[in-house]
């Protein structure tokens, strides 16, 4: 078959047909009654009633719904059951806030939400804040769906092409960017998985992974669910990561691969009393950001490897580092190959010397740089075009290279801040701070955090006149609170007389700071962190 003509739904039924009692998607216990397993055929009847009741009701090619349905079976059975009849499935982030949530409606164009029970009214918020129609259905609802109007485009074929998902990225310069993903797109991420080999080496039918990280991110709801189905394997994913049930899930699921952060391998080794017997059928690691001082003692302590990765929403191939001796006291993440082709550049985008720094970009091959990538930024042609100048995909990684081709990890890309697996645009929460009037300059840095990797420092220049103080630290940081996520808010702020800036006045932020200042510890520092929690579902 014409790879053009595989799409997610008919690779999901081949495979159904060879394995339709095998477990497919797996929720530990924990808060429920007991462990929660739908089987391939389980799934396949879910998914082709709920397509049913959509195309019927005038849904199919070219439309977009977005879903709030956490890390759960339902949001990958509503994915299938919209795939299969051309929608393209747009997740919601749970903690977003109202205006998030109702930017990405807009933005998206979604013309329904389905949402868990919990999450209504959290959706009836967003979509009253903006005043918006788009209508809300239950996933226990959905059968009363209101038929569309006008009609889409129903019956037309469905090809490798088609948007299957838009999944929100956040942008340098501000609001996140839609990223177009089709189902050949997805379908490769998958693959790319299940092919890396050794030690990860899945076996059809034999694997049960278990992924704590939320479906609304590519890792979770496109790479492993994608691997896991075209090998006939498990997904298993808990609502969200547990120390407290952790080991209790791996026994539970009988897990033989986990994905991790590296703020989970961290928390995971100040558990004492967890050993390897605490491992269960678990054989291997998958994930990045493990620092090589906690890889080393998570691999000494329970005997398993952590295979260290570099990927992105952008592209659907992966850089990993498995190859023997995989040097855990570094940063490596892997070398180029065959179908993934690298270069370390200056900013002129020109190569640098080995072992020298510089930005990372990729490419499938000179012939074909865009096989295996995105489809594009929704409604951002320039900057799609500028990510792709030079023929080769501008990842904003700062790399190094070696003489063997191993490339090491140095630092993110340039106003992205990591907290906690979540990617956070400085400039996102620069932009809302500035909302208040009495902001005249302001910074949003990375600084460390021990839990979380890191977290957001806004430094703030204050209009003439205006004098600071806790209160108005409050101020700045409860706006952001209100307006973003809670984990963007910055969790410390710090008032400062002035931000370097170049002839343009645009702020040089490596020059905020000496290199071996650490601003946490500063006079004058107002620490939010304590208050940066999950906002609970009423």
């Amino acid at each position: 078959m014409n790879k053009q003509d595989l799409t997610i739904f008919k690779s999901f039924e081949d495979i159904c047909r060879k394995t339709p009692s095998a477990p497919f998607l797996i929720s530990p216990s924990r808060n429920q009654k007991g462990m929660t397993t739908f089987s391939y055929q389980e799934t396949f009847e879910k998914a082709n009633k709920i397509s049913t009741i959509f195309l019927d009701n005038g849904y199919g090619n070219n439309l977009r719904v977005a879903t709030l349905l956490g890390s759960t079976p339902a949001h990958y059975i509503v994915k299938l059951a919209l795939n299969k009849i051309g929608v393209s499935v747009v997740p919601i982030n749970p903690d977003y806030s109202p205006d998030e949530t109702a930017y990405l409606l807009v933005d998206s164009g979604s013309v329904l939400a389905i949402c868990a029970e919990h999450y209504k009214k959290q959706l009836k918020t967003a979509i009253a804040y903006k005043d918006l129609s788009v209508p809300i259905v239950t996933y226990d609802e959905i059968e009363t769906i209101q038929t569309l109007k006008p009609l889409s485009d129903r019956g037309a074929q469905v090809h490798g092409n088609t948007e299957a998902s838009l999944l929100y990225t956040s942008g340098t310069t501000g609001r996140p960017k839609g990223c177009i993903l089709s189902h050949e797109y997805e379908l490769m991420c998958g693959e790319v998985y299940a092919n890396i080999g050794t030690p990860i080496s899945l076996s059809f039918g034999k694997d049960k992974i278990l992924n704590p990280l939320p479906s609304y991110h590519i890792n979770a709801g496109i790479v492993t669910f994608f691997a896991a189905m075209l090998t006939g394997n498990s997904l298993i994913q808990p609502e969200r990561f547990s120390i407290s049930s952790w080991w209790e899930d791996i026994n539970e699921t009988e897990a033989t691969i986990f994905h991790y952060l590296g703020v989970i391998i961290a928390v995971l080794l100040s558990d004492q009393s967890a050993t390897k017997a605490s491992l269960s059928k678990l054989r291997v690691g998958f994930g990045a950001g493990v620092e090589p001082a906690l890889h080393q003692e998570f691999e000494t302590r329970f005997g398993i490897p952590l295979i260290e990765c570099w990927g992105m929403t952008e592209m659907c191939r992966v850089l990993y580092n498995n190859e023997e001796p995989r040097q855990i006291h570094t940063r490596a993440m892997g070398r180029p190959r065959e179908d993934l082709q690298v270069k370390v550049v200056d900013e002129n985008d020109q190569e640098v010397e080995i072992g020298m720094p510089g930005q990372m970009v990729v490419r499938h091959s000179e012939k074909t740089p865009r096989a295996g990538a995105f489809s594009g930024y929704l409604n951002k042609e320039k900057e799609t075009e500028e990510a792709w100048k030079s023929g080769w995909f501008h990842t904003g990684d700062t790399v190094t290279m070696d003489e063997t081709g191993m490339l090491y990890f140095v630092d993110r890309a340039k106003n992205i801040i990591r907290r906690a697996g979540e990617n956070i645009a400085a400039a996102e929460v620069e932009n809302c701070l500035f909302e208040i009037e009495i902001v005249s300059k302001i910074a949003c840095i990375a600084v460390k955090d021990d839990i979380r990797e890191e977290e957001v420092m806004a430094c703030v220049v204050l209009e003439d006149g205006k004098k600071e103080s806790k209160e108005v630290a409050e101020i700045l940081f409860n706006h952001a609170l209100e307006k973003m996520a809670y984990f963007k808010a910055p969790g410390y702020i710090l008032f400062m007389d002035d931000l370097p800036v170049t002839g343009t006045q645009k702020v040089v932020k490596h020059k905020i700071f000496e290199p071996e200042i650490d601003p946490r510890n500063l006079t004058g520092v107002f620490n939010f962190t304590h208050l940066k929690k999950r906002k609970p579902n009423d």
